[in-house]
């Protein structure tokens, strides 16, 4: 075997960077065995790559668009916003999205916002509503990574109302297709009666003029008006359950304290005047404050409508305490002595006497004071209880107009001038017979009376 010479001519020495030919050899087969059972470096690049999961939907809301509330309604316009992540590796060129029957997409339009990161791409966008779908196609392809928002102004949700998913389809760069999974429900209320007529009037011109002058377009608009009366209508009924709770209390509570004012008794005297002259010389709102925020303080809890019938039934009895003492010391002093001469005794005369003369003098002071209690249940509105000013304050904070509160004085008017008239109406009946001036009795024809009547005149019964 032949050594192989080295560059300096010497025989025998192998240079270090020389191997044999079989080493090398075994080397190489070592070198393309790896290479071909090794694991390899496209697939490893391939994972490290976002996997190609279609459009990840992120939310999809309504605009309200209820008017003097924040509902959003069906059968009326409003802005669908929907969101979703693009994960498509060669991007997306439109997207479609579905609605259930009934909604609207006709006349609607599409505003397009393409995110990437925090940067905002130039993407535009065509719409083609289509009954309860839009197809919105992309001037350039919505890249992979980039956030897609859809605005679109203008559609309908159906009337009838429910939860509703936005659903649909998307294109591909390349043509392919794929389904947007359902997006996040949208509560969305019915359309009622009420609403219809609100639309209604939105597309009147009178409408339009009238609420274009400042003063009536936040004192009385039409479209809150309407809207206002349908919402403040439970609280008119609180009011209402409040006062009609609490007055039959009243009456009675005042009743007692009446007879104990007049009583010959100085301990009932005395309990009575304290009681009366302390609820009447304090403010209503007062004795409101002090029982829904003393009595839990001493560990009494009470709900807060019964609560409010209670304090309007204590405050209402002292007004009354005193119409009844006024009603009963304007009877005539015969009546007691007459009553007396037939052998009735006190109480007799009062109860059988004295009372039905005064519940019929007072009456229109009684209504007026009914009439003053059913306004003064407006104050429970500071402590929480949901009656009529509650809600229109709460309406009116929503909004921002008036409106609200001029609806709750039609509803205080709609029990305060009836009354009022019924007032007026007694007091000239009353006033008429205190003169001998009611209507007369008819006689039979021969001269003399048919039937029995009682004639009261200046306050004493006479039978003829």
């Amino acid at each position: 075997m032949t050594q192989p010479e080295d560059r300096s001519g010497q025989r025998g020495v192998w240079p270090r960077h020389v191997l044999p030919r079989g080493w090398l050899a075994l080397l190489c087969a070592l070198v393309l065995t790896a290479a071909a059972f090794g694991p390899r470096a496209e697939p490893a690049l391939a994972a490290a790559e976002a996997p190609d999961t279609g459009i990840v939907v992120r939310k999809a809301t309504a605009r309200p668009n209820e008017d003097g509330g924040s509902a959003a309604l069906g059968g009326r316009e409003t802005r669908l916003t929907w969101e979703g992540t693009v994960n498509v590796a060669e991007g997306v060129s439109s997207v479609t999205l579905e609605l259930p029957e009934g909604s609207s997409f006709e006349g609607s339009s599409t505003r397009v916002t393409v995110l990437e990161g925090l940067d905002r791409q130039g993407v535009e966008g065509t719409a083609r509503p289509e009954a309860s779908s839009v197809t919105v196609s992309f001037s350039v392809p919505v890249a992979a990574g980039s956030l897609l928002r859809l605005e679109v102004s203008g559609m309908s949700f159906p009337s009838a109302g429910g939860d509703y998913v936005v659903s649909g389809s998307y294109v591909t760069a390349s043509g392919g297709q794929g389904r947007l999974e359902d997006s996040p429900a949208i509560s969305v209320e019915e359309n009622t009666a009420v609403q219809r007529v609100v639309g209604w009037l939105d597309g009147q011109q009178w409408v339009e003029a009238w609420n274009s002058v400042p003063f009536l377009g936040m004192f009385l608009k039409p479209q809150l008006l309407v809207t206002s009366f349908a919402s403040l209508f439970q609280g008119w009924l609180l009011c209402l359950l409040v006062v009609t709770a609490a007055y039959p209390f009243a009456i009675l509570l005042g009743l007692a304290f009446a007879l104990m004012r007049i009583s010959r008794n100085p301990l009932l005297r005395g309990l009575s005047s304290f009681y009366i002259n302390v609820l009447r010389g304090t403010p209503l709102f007062l004795q409101i404050y002090v029982a829904f925020f003393g009595l839990p303080m001493l560990g009494i809890n009470i709900d807060n409508t019964l609560l409010g019938v209670i304090v309007i039934a204590v405050n209402s009895s002292s007004y009354q305490a005193e119409i009844y003492r006024a009603g009963i010391q304007s009877i005539p002093q015969g009546q007691y002595e007459a009553a007396l001469s037939l052998g009735m005794t006190r109480m007799q005369t009062m109860l059988w006497i004295i009372l039905p003369q005064t519940v019929r003098r007072v009456i229109p002071t009684v209504t007026s004071d009914f009439i003053t209690s059913y306004k003064d249940t407006s104050l429970l509105s500071s402590v929480g209880v949901m009656e009529l000013m509650m809600f229109s304050k709460n309406l009116t904070t929503v909004t921002g107009n008036i409106t609200p509160y001029i609806a709750a004085a039609i509803y205080y008017l709609m029990v305060t001038l009836p009354l009022i008239k019924v007032v007026g109406i007694v007091e000239k009946r009353l006033s008429a017979a205190e003169a001998g001036q009611g209507p007369r009795p008819k006689g039979d024809g021969k001269g003399s009376l048919s039937v029995e009547t009682i004639d009261s005149i200046g306050g004493e019964s006479n039978v003829r």
